[in-house]
């Protein structure tokens, strides 16, 4: 691991409405949550939780985001039970130490609030994990990497519902970001981390 000087731990959208019976239900996220476990129990101080919030009614959104939400209907809040909004109950307890930030787009930088967050604490590198690899993932190291953090991306800790999107999104982020991203195991990482 390169010198990680400050860092910070995000966990991606951990919900359960993405490791439960929903539409957006994700198979992988029962293979890595093993591995999104023992990296925040043992940084829960240094870990952020996102978390996607659907709006209550598609009608609620802005933009292209209201045909997405009228396809995804029964996803808003006036169908969803609000406690599938919540994280998966391992990581729950967490919280604290760890933190939760919630966000309304599959980027987390998108309003500046966990930019401003991060700078304030000094943080110079983020450890990303979570699903889904090809979206809200992707999303989250596109927008730390624009705005300087070095990424370090737990390969065995991202999932998506996808394995073909998920394996080009993780080949595309090894091969054309490694300058500024370093792909590593839970394990690797764990063994390098200071506290």
């Amino acid at each position: 691991m390169k010198e990680s000087g400050n860092w910070r731990h995000i966990c991606v959208d951990a919900q359960r409405m993405f490791a439960e019976d929903t539409p957006w239900y994700v198979p992988w996220m029962a293979r890595v949550l093993p591995q999104l476990l023992e990296v925040c129990e043992r940084h829960a101080e240094r870990t952020i939780f996102t978390r996607f919030m659907p709006p209550r009614r598609p009608d609620d959104a802005v933009g292209s985001w209201k045909d997405y939400y009228h396809k995804w209907r029964m996803m808003t809040g006036e169908h969803l039970p609000p406690e599938l909004l919540g994280l998966a109950p391992v990581l729950q307890a967490l919280v604290p130490p760890a933190r939760i930030f919630d966000k309304m787009t599959y980027s987390p930088w998108i309003d500046g609030r966990l930019n401003a967050h991060l700078r304030q604490e000094s943080v110079g590198t983020v450890v990303v994990t979570g699903g889904e690899t090809d979206v809200c993932v992707l999303a989250t190291v596109l927008g730390a990497i624009d705005l300087g953090f070095h990424v370090i991306v737990l390969r065995d800790a991202v999932c998506s519902g996808a394995d073909k999107t998920h394996d080009a999104a993780v080949d595309l982020l090894g091969d054309r970001f490694s300058v500024q991203l370093e792909m590593m195991t839970s394990e690797e990482f764990l063994s390098t981390a200071t506290m």
